[in-house]
């Protein structure tokens, strides 16, 4: 669905804002992570390995919806993503 728009994620961009993730082991044992400034993106699975996983999974998918509706993304580590341009 939003396979053309794959071109404008950077992986480094991907990757500065997983370094700002934050983790949490909950009262049942699975793990919680979530990335501050990123509303909505998070993750919870049963090993810290699979929260990882998970949480960058759900933070392409909201970053591709955003360049989809052509929104203002959060700066991170002065790294911006480009989005195209809306046509005239």
């Amino acid at each position: 669905m939003f396979e053309e728009f794959e071109q404008y994620l950077d992986p480094a961009y991907v990757q500065a804002a997983m370094r700002h993730a934050l983790y949490e082991r909950l009262e049942d044992g699975t793990y919680y992570g979530s990335i501050p400034g990123f509303q909505g993106v998070w993750a919870d699975e049963q090993t810290l390995e699979d929260t990882r996983a998970e949480l960058q999974s759900a933070l392409e998918d909201w970053l591709l919806i955003g360049i989809s509706k052509q929104e203002d993304l959060p700066e991170v580590d002065g790294l911006c993503l480009r989005h195209p341009k809306a046509s005239a």
